[in-house]
């Protein structure tokens, strides 16, 4: 009966312990200030994360953001934790999870696969460029994102976030509405607290509008900042890598610790003339004396009374933070969209035949991909096609006439409208809406865009950031800070600054 009783008694103790810790809306800078003094380790981080993944991703609402985990991941947290004990951190992500979008290679057991079962098993034999960075600086990879299929360059009636791996991800704050594509996965993660901060890719629009659709912080960087060796590509004037976290500031160390000039990668910039540490200017009053210029000709302008409403407040808070306002402001972007068009087709049977060779991919050509979907339809191709794929693989090679023109097109015309909007207005930075409120996922239909202003930066290869800015009925929307060439550390210093005065950002209540 003494036994029964002191059994009771321990469980009941056991009852009244402390809950168990909560990493919701943790920032890194949290987490390594308690870690430095021993409250926290990396291996618990991971543990709750992966606690969390299942229960909300795999299970209950079922995000399905999360295409594959990292078997590794504990393993990589307990040797850093022991690290840290031994030596201290070894760079800016030490013990710090992170979630890659499906299609950024990785050495390890993963698969990378742009969500495509033509791709299925396919294991690099090296890291991504990027990855071998965020490895440096300590960062745990906890797992690949689910994402549009090739990156959204597979059908023109595609549901954003769909693979036929991963299937449809859905919006953590409304999970009958789409996540936007082709980032889906990785936002959503970060949205719903699976990951501390993750990895997307953009080519154009899909780092930023599944941040602002899922009410997080994205980074488009400058043209080459980031490499791209590594990531299966769709175009490589246009293409690159981008990070996505709940702040600014994670946003921004994650920024960092990924760019690096490769020799593997022609774009690669030259960072000695780029500030490597955005983090170190970041005040409240960055919007004090800058001058902003208001976009008023995005895709969708005035298409939502919501979406107007959060840019009106939005440029209301600005000027009480001292930011002087330059309103209307027209870009002419005439032609551009059908030459980008152009551009992207030639690109893509271009550069995704060299990545597949050149990763031991199983297949080698995308006449190879077509094919495979062909024969795999039924699973493959349940709910839309390939319509983009056969548009491409109709396109020559990158020396013919058609590709050159639209090349020089589409460039000439992004760079002088952006270069002319900022120099004749005098302005540091631009600012647009980056999407209106999330449509709702129509697998009949395909994606319904309302609202978007992600051309401008992703043709001209310029720095787009979008911030959480408000909630249309209940719903994310951001607002993108459109920069010059390699001007991220002010526009981080702008974002970081409007962030803090409207403080907009709500975690989905799952």
């Amino acid at each position: 009966m003494r036994r029964r009783h002191l059994i009771v008694f321990i469980l009941l103790l056991a009852g009244c312990s402390s809950e168990p810790e909560n990493f919701a809306e943790a920032t890194i800078a949290d987490l390594h200030d308690r870690m430095h003094r021993g409250e926290v380790t990396s291996e618990q981080l991971v543990n709750w994360y992966l606690d969390r993944i299942d229960t909300i991703d795999t299970n209950g609402p079922a995000l399905q953001s999360i295409l594959e985990l990292n078997p590794d991941a504990l393993m990589t947290a307990r040797a850093l934790d022991e690290e840290w004990r031994e030596s201290g951190p070894r760079g800016p992500l030490h013990g710090i999870p992170v979630v890659l979008k499906a299609n950024i290679d990785t050495a390890d057991s993963m698969q990378t696969t742009a969500g495509s079962l033509a791709l299925e098993n396919h294991r690099p034999a090296t890291d991504a460029f990027l990855v071998s960075r965020l490895r440096d600086a300590g960062a745990v990879i906890l797992a690949k994102a689910n994402l549009s299929e090739w990156a959204n360059f597979r059908s023109t009636r595609s549901s954003s976030g769909w693979s036929s791996i991963g299937g449809q991800t859905k919006n953590p704050y409304d999970i009958a509405r789409n996540p936007c594509g082709s980032s889906s996965g990785s936002a959503v993660a970060v949205a719903a607290n699976l990951t501390m901060v993750a990895v997307g890719t953009e080519t154009d629009g899909s780092v930023v509008c599944p941040s602002g659709a899922n009410g997080i912080v994205g980074i488009k960087p400058t043209l080459g900042l980031i490499s791209r060796s590594g990531i299966i590509p769709i175009a490589h004037s246009q293409d690159t890598a981008g990070p996505m976290a709940r702040s600014v500031r994670d946003a921004a160390i994650l920024l960092a610790a990924m760019t690096g000039t490769d020799a593997d990668d022609p774009a690669s910039v030259d960072l000695a003339a780029t500030p490597a540490n955005y983090t170190a200017n970041l005040a409240a009053d960055g919007l004090d004396g800058k001058r902003i210029g208001i976009i008023r000709s995005y895709y969708g302008a005035g298409s939502h009374p919501g979406v107007d409403d959060i840019l009106a407040t939005s440029i209301g808070i600005m000027q009480q933070q001292g930011a002087v306002v330059v309103d209307n402001i027209d870009i002419d972007t005439e032609g551009m969209s059908e030459a980008e068009r152009e551009v992207l087709m030639y690109e893509f049977k271009t550069d995704l035949k060299a990545y597949l060779e050149v990763s031991g991919a199983p297949l080698s050509s995308l006449a190879e991909v077509i094919t495979f979907n062909e024969e795999n339809a039924a699973t493959v191709m349940p709910i839309f096609g390939q319509e983009r794929m056969l548009a491409a693989q109709e396109k020559g090679t990158l020396d013919e006439d058609a590709y050159v023109t639209a090349l020089r097109d589409s460039k000439r015309i992004a760079t002088d409208g952006l270069n002319a909007a900022m120099r004749d207005n005098d302005v540091d930075v631009l600012l647009a809406p980056t999407n209106g409120p999330a449509w709702l996922t129509d697998h009949v239909n395909g994606d319904s865009f309302q609202i978007s202003s992600s051309s401008y930066a992703a043709v001209s290869g310029y720095p787009n950031i979008t911030v959480p800015a408000g909630f249309v009925s209940g719903l994310p929307v951001g607002l993108s800070f459109i920069g010059s060439l390699n001007s991220e550390k002010m526009l981080i210093e702008v974002a970081y600054a409007y962030e803090q005065a409207t403080a907009a950002r709500r975690a989905p209540e799952l």
